[in-house]
């Protein structure tokens, strides 16, 4: 009976390398897994995978493609980079492997280049200089990178900021740490959440570019 299984192909295999590095991180994604997950010899991979090299860097350029890019209108570049920084952050928050591996390789896949030439279009567009252009989008990277890995890996859930806070009041008994004891407490009551989300950021970072964008002087 004839197999009804796909032909293997280079999107098939990475398809089934993005499942497995979502499932177990990029340690657990060796050739040899990933041949056993399409059901071939990993030898059969190297067709259409030079290696795992690759293969990381072509799932991660699949991950960058899920990027939900806004209208390119300069008019509103700074909702457009607000957009773009909010949708990366909830791509990343979906693949955790994702993060180290963009801060650490060179990434030229199509995806990326795509997102890169969009973004520099619209602080292009909306006046910036090369050389402004260039810092704006990697200063606003560098923060939603930074910022995932933070969501990621620290150690307490929003949820638990309050009774976290309560748990640790008694340490800063005594007034040696003054500042510290009254922020605890308030995050403790309820009176603040003990976290802004990443808009708070971005918004920070466009304030600042926009201040930059019109005191730079004409080139």
């Amino acid at each position: 009976m004839p197999s009804s299984r796909a032909p293997l192909s280079t999107r098939r295999v990475l398809q089934a390398a993005l499942a497995l590095a979502d499932s177990g991180g990029t340690d657990s994604l060796t050739m040899r897994h990933l041949g056993r997950e399409l059901g071939v010899e990993a030898m059969s991979l190297y067709r259409h995978v030079a290696n795992k090299d690759a293969v990381l860097d072509g799932i991660i350029d699949m991950v960058i493609d899920e990027i939900d890019l806004p209208s390119a209108d300069p008019g509103n570049w700074k909702s457009a980079m607000r957009h773009r920084g909010e949708a990366a952050y909830r791509v990343l928050t979906r693949h955790p492997w994702a993060p180290p591996l963009l801060m650490s390789r060179t990434n030229t896949g199509p995806a990326m280049l795509r997102y890169i030439d969009f973004t520099l279009g619209i602080l292009r567009g909306a006046g910036f200089s090369w050389k402004l252009a260039d810092y704006a989008w990697n200063t606003m990277d560098s923060f939603v990178y930074g910022y995932t890995l933070r969501t990621l890996t620290f150690p307490v859930a929003p949820a638990d900021y309050a009774e976290t806070a309560s748990a640790h009041q008694h340490l800063l008994a005594g007034g040696e740490y003054p500042h510290m004891a009254e922020l605890t407490r308030q995050v403790a009551e309820g009176d603040h959440p003990g976290d802004p989300d990443i808009t708070f950021g971005l918004n920070l970072i466009l304030d600042g570019l926009e201040r930059l964008r019109d005191t730079e002087p004409a080139a």
